[in-house]
């Protein structure tokens, strides 16, 4: 699938308001630190996110200059306000190590 029809049929399947709303939801559960309910609202972004990975055909870069951002791209375009949540930062600083890590070259004696 495209970038473009992954974006469409996001949001078909979930209205505006329902996105706003989940977005919205773990904003406030995140800043009062409700890990349990937190733990549900991420669990569906998760879901939401695997779609978004399977859909895209993403695969890890070799390195940092053939990464792929799509996915992370989509679930911004897709969700108002996704890239201000801790959830979005966390996604942002995993595939940075992953990035740095693929990088590092072993030292040779």
């Amino acid at each position: 699938m495209t970038e473009i029809e992954i974006i469409e049929t996001l949001k078909s399947h979930y209205p505006r308001e329902v996105r706003k709303q989940l977005i919205k939801t773990i904003l406030q559960q995140e800043k009062n630190d409700a890990q349990e309910a937190l733990e549900q609202q991420y669990k569906i972004i998760n879901q939401i996110f695997s779609y978004v990975l399977k859909e895209s055909n993403w695969k890890m870069g070799e390195n940092s200059n053939d990464w792929d951002n799509k996915p992370l791209n989509i679930m911004s375009n897709v969700f108002p306000q996704i890239t201000t949540t801790k959830w979005f930062t966390e996604q942002n600083i995993s595939t940075s190590s992953k990035v740095n890590i693929m990088m590092e070259k072993p030292k040779t004696s």
